[in-house]
Parts: structure tokens; C-alpha cells; sequence
């Protein structure tokens, strides 16, 4: 046996032990059945191998690619059994915040909220829900948990993953799907490997060096495989110029032959570009159909370029995993009911333990004495719950209450809570006699079977920005002004994915909107729309610079009228695209300028899935972050404001100041690529190391939060455990405030002298979630693993100790350090 894979075997079983160590600490634990289903087995069994000697080839290929759910659950695959060998069918649901079907289901708060709280015991529980609701609702498979690092501020799916740093991201992954495993609902992890944007996600080219790519990207997923995921999603983009879906180098030779991954790999939705390559590299599932895994397979098959011990593979590690859940020999317990309240319990739970306070000035939050009683809510989310993000993210919850009701009930009676719209998301009425007849704007009834079309004109009294609003329940109409149409179908799967909060008006129609400036004048108008199936109802309304006029001046009035203010901004992403800047949208950012001069006792409360610059900072009172806080935001959002809990969020990812101070800024090649191609160059300074290694200021650092009570570190004590292996850090914490509340304890780790490799100026080591009573005090330990201390040797093609004099410090974020200390590693045969 070489060096390199003693090591690399060695560090993998010393992180096993410790993950072990680690879950035993904190208390968490699993029954026999959840531990059975969450581990990577041997290989497959003889049962799976009697089945894989009775299935005939067609049989074996059906197992092999999606197809049509005849029973049509609404989820977003499914997989046809063989009834006449006892192999059940496959229903495959989206969930990165719960079950995403037709039938209702607890609505979590996003991932990118649930890492906020920086505690894995979570992640666990977070996943037991969803493991059970999946159960519960007929499926088998879970298409998440992600663990794509963020590595642009703009990527569209940042709030379904969980931060920039990779052994956070490891540490709750893992957690997560021992937790959706133990319910008996296979996870999936996803996308396998790199998608970390969602621009031309089909088609870039991402170009990564080895190191960069195991130092960063792909501890997650090792984590995963670790903790015994059944499946993996490859991902729709290319790696080192082969599609993901088709890179030996990722399937076999990373995934299979390094780390011992036993289960099946599927392609993301769409993602398969070939049979024979893609079998070869080690694919195992086309989804959702079979274009390259159906006839086309076969065909293979038959004509000898594909042998039969391919597809006989795929069979064995989809069977494989269905063995181990107990699929195939009926062990697997009866599906349960769904239990509501224990869902809505835990994503209650996990929004206050997320919540993230930015910023409080003068100490604003928690709100007490008059700003308790007099408070004006402004912002369009503030009467609107902000449940999730869109795309495959999104969930029909069972409830969802809105922040302006929660906050109404908890100031409670005798307290004046007012409320302003402030920005308007779905447009107002066309004012009487700006058409001619013809059309109704506020209701347009088209009966089924039947086309309706309207040609007239709209007068402009003033010249003005127009953004045209259109609500449907159908077929979108067309409406075309001045011979341009407003609504055309948008490129690729853009129709297929939209926000959560502005796709949708409050009574569920449909909404699309386009800004177009008008002059003063008349417009040719026409328009024409389908009935369809069912007959559908559709209204146009504008948004025009004199109506967002009213709106602020309303806004205003309201927030002069209040002692304090609770304003609501929001930022609604989706799957399928990126965001184009971290700024708030719309006219959002006028608004608080507006607010906060006419009153700076200004809380601000985002609802946004990333980062968010903010020039508006140093005139507000407070800013809290509260991401896509699922279906009891509402709840979570009123008891943080009002001191019920502590705001326990730290930030898993840097927020820049602006668009032109962040890691990809100012490099089309980094982001969002030229020519089809996209380049990692930062290499491993993802995140708060690429700050630190450019010296540049964040608007707010990682690990970034604050708390209502203030805490005291001392007694720093740093050892390393044995030579060769991990690092041992303890520290006293003291709750010095009048509070009880939450710190996060972080151990950051310096470069090491010896090792020879750029490396970052420092990285998180380990943390701590720690609530302690006011005055209370405890010695917290924090272990910096082996795998941690270590960099990724190209020449070797495995891990090398970082070995020598390193800095350790314990802080509240990435800079802000309170405690200073070294170790001097030393490796095993130091």
C-alpha cells in the first residue's frame, strides 16, 4: 500500500471516529432502524444478486431511467418497478425545505437559514422531518439535501444550500441526511460536482485545479457519502470540459474508488448527453426520462457497445440501496402519518436558532416600552408571508401567518400597529377611461374553448415608467403594446421557474410584469388570450412612477406617525437564474432612504436568499436577517423582535459591500464565464479567505452576528490530541449580560510554515453553539480535526499534515477575534 492512500485511508477513518465522537458529545443519536439505513453497506447482497439473474434486460433497463407516476402525486420523478420479482416502484420528491408534492407539507425555513445556526443537532431534526413527511406522502427518494458551496454572491439556488465554508457545509450535510435517512426516505446529494451558479448551468465549463477542487467543493460531498447517502445527483455543467454526468474522473474515480460511495448516481433533470459514455463513467439513473437510458440503452447493449456488466452494475447499486432501506424484502416500516404540528414545532425552532442580527444601533432590538406599543410595518413581505424561494425549493405549507399579524398579536391590545405598502408588487388598477372599451382590467373572463382578443388604446396622461402587471390563471395572454409584446415566453426553463414570493398574486393567479416607458399619448393595445380546459380569468394593472410616489409618501406618513419601525425587504430568488446584482430590487432601496429620515428608529428585516449590499445601513436602527424563514417566519420574526429569544444566527457566507468588492468581481472569467467557459482561479480562497488573502473590508464578515447580551472569552488552552492527529481547543464562555443568549464560538486555524503549498491566511477549524444563562459560564471544547490541518498534495494525490507553529484563534466571526494562541503540529512520526 503507497503512502498517499494510508494516509488519505487513515484521515478517512480518524473523521469517521470523530463524526462518531462528535454526534456522541452533542446528544445525538438515532434508532437501530435509522442506523441500519444510514451507513454505506459492503455491497449488494444475494438477494439483489438472485434479482439481477431473473431480470431480463428490458427489466433491468426500466430501473434504470424515469418515467410516468400513474398515480401522479405531483412529485418530480418516478421509477417503475418489476411487480412480478417484488421490486416496488420509486417516487423521487424535491426537498431542500421539505416535501415538495401537491398535498401539503411543512414549509422549513431555507437551508441557508437552518446553517445560520451553525449547530449539526439541528440539521439532524431538520432532516427527521422532512425523512418523515417524505414517508408520509408516498415517496421513497429526496432530491436534496445541496451542498454546493456559495461561491458567487449571485447565484440563484444560494438560499438551498448552506455556506461558502466547506467544513460547515460538511458537517451539516452529513447531519441532514442522517436525519431524512432515518426516517427510511433515501437522500440524494446534490449536484455532483461544481454547479455553483445557475447561468448557462446547462452548458459552462467549469475549470478547477485538483486541489482547489478537494480543499473546496468536494468535502461536502465526501461528508455525504460519509454519512451513508443513497444517492447522488450529478449536476448539469462540465467539469474540466466533460459534462458532469459523464466524468469517470468525478463518478468512479473520486467517488467510487476514493471514497467508497456504493450507492447509485443520477442525472440532474435533463442532464444525460449520451448512453455510452455516460455508463461508462459510471451514471446509473436517467431522470426524468429515457433518452439515453431507455431504448437507446438497449440498443447499446445488443450491439456490444455497452456491455451487459454495466447495466447489470447500475441494477445492482440501485437495488443495493433499496436493499439496505428495506424495499425489497418488506422490512421497511409502514409509512406514517404526517404530524403537522411536530413539522411546524422544528421549522419554528429552526427560524429563531437562524435568525441572524446584522446590525443594532443604540440597541433598537429587542423592541420594549414605546417601541412595543407604537410600531408602523411598511414592506410588501411585512402583510405577505415569505415562505420559501422558488424553483424546486418551493412547498405548499399547511399555514402560513403574516409578519404584520404575528406582530400585531404579540404587542398585543392596547399597542398601535400600523401598516404601508411602501413597494408595490402587483400593481394597482388602470385608471378609469385610460382604454377604450372592450376589456375589463380587474377581472377578464374568457369561458373554456373559447379565444378572446382586444384591440384598443391606452392613454398616457404624463410621460412615465410603466411596469405592466398581468395576473392569470391560465394560458398567459398575450399583450402586445406598440406592436412589441410585454409577456413573450422567456428562454429555456425560464417559464418553469419562478420566485416564491412574486410569481403569484395574494389570491393565487399568476403574475408576470414588464417596465416600459411610456409617452404622453396614445398606445395600441391588443390582446389576446385563451380559455382553455377550465375558462380563465386575468387582470393587467401598472406600476408607474407616480404610483410608487404615493406608496413611499403613504409609507412615510406611517413611519412618522410610529415611535418605531419594522420595514420588510425583500429579494426573491429562484432555480434556473442568477441574480444580476446584491442589491435590494425594485425601488426598495428609496424607500428606506425615505423611511429612515422621516424616522430612524428604522428596524430592517431582510428576506432575501444571499447577500445584500446595503448603502443604506448607517441611517437604520437595526437590521435583521431572516432569509426565506418558512411557514412560521411570521412567528420567529415577531419573538426575535420583541426579545422572546435571542437572535442565535451567525452568517455562513460574507457579504460584500457592492458588486465590485466580492471574489468574482470585475472577472467575467470567474464569473459568469466567457465563451462557455468559467474558470476557479481564486483556487482555494472561496469565501472570507479570499478577503482575507486580498485584504478586503466585507460589509459584514463570516460567522457575523449579533446577540441581546454580551459574552466574555478567556483561558485559551491548545494541544494537539497525538502526533499525526487532531487538535484540541478549549476556552472558558462567560455570559456577562443581564440576558440569557446564544454566542457561536469559532476556531480559526492559521497557514502552516512546513508545508509548502499556498494556503489560506486562516480557515474555520471547528465552532460551538453555546447558550448560556445570563452570568452563566462554561468551558467549551472544540476539536480541529486531522482532515482540517491538512492540504491536498497534487503530486501525491492525497493529504498532506500541515505540520509546524499555527495560529489558532477563537472569535465571534472571521474578524473579530477575542482569544490568541499556536500549537506546533507535528505529524505521525514527529
Amino acid at each position: 500500500m503507497s503512502d498517499t492512500v494510508s494516509r488519505r485511508s487513515a484521515l478517512r477513518l480518524l473523521g469517521g471516529a470523530i463524526t462518531v465522537a462528535a454526534a456522541a458529545a452533542a446528544g445525538v443519536s438515532a434508532p437501530s432502524y435509522a442506523a441500519a439505513r444510514t451507513r454505506q453497506g459492503p455491497g449488494a447482497g444475494p438477494r439483489v444478486e438472485a434479482l439481477i439473474g431473473k431480470l431480463t434486460l428490458d427489466e433491468k433497463i426500466s430501473l434504470l431511467h424515469g418515467g410516468t407516476d400513474p398515480k401522479g402525486l405531483g412529485q418530480a420523478g418516478y421509477v417503475a418497478g418489476v411487480p412480478r420479482l417484488g421490486i416496488p416502484e420509486l417516487r423521487l420528491a424535491d426537498g431542500p425545505a421539505g416535501v415538495r408534492v401537491t398535498a401539503h407539507a411543512t414549509a422549513l425555513p431555507a437551508p441557508v437559514l437552518l446553517a445560520a445556526a451553525f449547530d449539526p443537532r439541528l440539521a439532524r431534526e431538520y432532516g427527521r422531518v422532512i425523512g418523515r413527511e417524505g414517508r408520509a406522502l408516498g415517496q421513497d427518494v429526496l432530491l436534496s439535501p445541496m451542498v454546493n458551496l456559495i461561491r458567487t454572491p449571485y447565484a440563484g439556488r444560494n438560499f438551498e444550500t448552506f455556506s461558502e465554508d466547506p467544513l460547515l457545509a460538511g458537517d451539516l450535510v452529513a447531519q441532514e441526511i442522517k436525519g431524512i435517512q432515518g426516517e427510511g426516505l433515501i437522500a440524494t446529494v446534490k449536484h455532483f460536482a461544481l454547479n455553483n451558479q445557475e447561468k448557462d448551468r446547462m452548458s459552462i465549463d467549469v475549470r478547477a485545479d485538483e486541489r482547489t477542487m478537494r480543499e473546496t467543493e468536494l468535502r461536502g460531498f465526501q461528508a455525504a457519502v460519509d454519512a451513508g447517502v443513497g444517492s447522488v445527483m450529478g449536476a448539469y455543467n462540465k467539469v474540466n470540459g466533460t459534462f458532469a454526468c459523464e466524468s469517470r474522473e468525478l463518478l468512479t474515480g473520486v467517488l467510487r474508488e476514493g471514497w467508497g460511495f456504493d450507492g447509485w448516481v443520477m442525472t440532474d433533470w435533463f442532464a444525460a448527453h449520451s448512453t455510452v459514455a455516460a455508463i461508462a463513467a459510471g451514471l446509473d439513473m436517467e431522470m426524468p426520462n429515457d433518452g439515453y437510458f431507455g431504448a437507446a440503452l438497449k440498443k447499446a447493449v445488443l450491439d456490444g457497445s455497452v456491455p451487459q456488466a454495466h447495466v447489470d452494475r447500475s441494477v445492482r447499486r440501485v437495488l443495493g440501496v433499496m436493499e439496505r432501506f428495506g424495499l425489497l424484502d418488506g422490512s421497511v416500516p409502514e409509512r406514517p402519518g404526517r404530524d403537522p404540528a411536530a413539522g411546524a414545532a422544528v421549522a419554528l425552532e429552526v427560524a429563531k436558532a437562524g435568525a441572524t442580527l446584522l446590525h443594532n444601533a443604540r440597541r433598537m432590538l429587542p423592541l420594549d416600552g414605546r417601541a412595543a406599543r407604537s410600531i408602523a410595518v411598511i414592506g410588501p413581505t411585512g402583510s405577505l408571508p415569505f415562505v420559501s424561494g422558488g424553483g424546486s425549493a418551493h412547498v405548499v405549507p399547511d399555514r402560513a401567518e403574516s409578519p404584520l399579524d404575528a406582530i400585531r398579536a404579540r404587542a398585543g391590545k392596547g399597542a398601535a400597529v400600523t401598516y404601508a405598502l411602501g413597494e408595490d408588487l402587483f400593481g394597482k388598477a388602470l385608471p378609469g377611461g385610460v382604454l377604450t372599451p372592450g376589456f375589463d382590467p380587474e377581472g377578464q373572463r374568457v369561458e373554456a374553448g373559447r379565444d378572446w382578443s382586444y384591440e384598443g388604446t391606452l392613454s398616457v396622461a404624463d410621460a412615465d415608467e410603466w411596469t405592466f402587471v398581468i395576473h392569470y390563471s391560465g394560458e398567459r395572454p398575450k399583450v402586445e403594446l406598440d406592436g412589441t409584446e410585454l409577456f413573450p415566453p422567456l428562454p429555456g426553463y425560464g417559464e418553469f421557474f419562478t420566485g416564491g414570493l412574486v410569481s403569484a398574486a395574494t389570491d393565487g393567479l399568476a403574475v408576470r410584469r414588464r417596465a416600459q416607458p411610456l409617452a404622453k399619448g396614445g398606445h395600441r393595445l391588443r390582446i389576446t388570450a385563451k380559455g382553455g380546459a377550465q375558462g380563465q380569468t386575468f387582470r393587467l394593472r401598472r406600476i408607474t412612477g407616480a404610483t410608487r410616489a404615493t406608496d413611499v409618501a403613504a409609507a412615510v406618513r406611517a413611519a412618522r406617525g410610529a415611535h418605531s419601525v419594522v420595514l420588510f425587504a425583500y429579494e426573491d430568488a429562484t432555480e434556473g437564474q442568477d441574480r444580476t446584482t446584491v442589491a435590494l430590487p425594485g425601488h426598495q432601496e428609496a424607500l428606506i432612504q425615505a423611511v429612515t429620515a422621516a424616522n430612524p428608529r428604522t428596524t430592517v428585516v431582510l428576506n432575501t436568499s444571499s447577500a445584500t449590499s446595503m448603502p443604506w445601513l448607517e441611517r437604520t436602527a437595526a437590521v435583521l436577517q431572516m432569509y426565506y424563514p418558512g411557514q412560521e417566519g411570521a412567528a420567529a420574526t415577531a419573538a426575535v423582535l420583541f426579545g422572546d429569544c435571542d437572535p442565535g444566527g451567525r452568517l455562513t457566507q460574507s457579504f460584500p459591500v457592492d458588486d465590485d468588492r466580492h471574489p468574482v468581481a470585475g472577472d467575467p472569467k470567474r464569473y459568469p464565464g466567457v465563451d462557455g467557459v468559467e474558470e476557479y482561479s481564486e483556487g482555494i480562497h472561496v469565501g472570507y479567505r479570499w478577503y482575507d488573502t486580498e485584504g478586503v473590508r466585507p460589509l459584514f464578515p463570516f460567522g457575523h452576528g449579533l446577540s441581546y447580551t454580551s459574552f466574555s472569552y478567556s483561558d485559551l488552552r491548545v494541544r494537539q490530541v497525538r502526533s499525526g492527529g487532531d487538535v484540541e481547543v478549549s476556552f472558558q464562555v462567560r455570559n456577562t449580560g443581564r440576558r440569557d443568549g446564544v454566542s457561536v464560538a469559532q476556531v480559526y486555524v492559521g497557514a502552516a510554515p512546513e508545508l509548502g503549498l499556498a494556503q489560506a491566511k486562516r480557515a474555520l477549524g471547528g465552532y460551538r453553539r453555546v447558550a448560556l444563562q445570563a452570568g452563566e459560564r462554561r468551558r467549551v471544547t472544540v476539536r480541529v480535526d486531522a482532515r482540517t490541518l491538512s492540504s491536498w498534495d497534487v503530486k501525491r494525490h492525497g493529504w498532506v499534515l500541515g505540520t509546524g507553529r499555527r495560529d489558532v484563534e477563537v472569535g465571534v466571526s472571521a474578524r473579530e477575534f477575542r482569544l490568541h494562541g499556536h500549537v506546533v503540529v507535528k505529524g505521525a512520526s514527529g
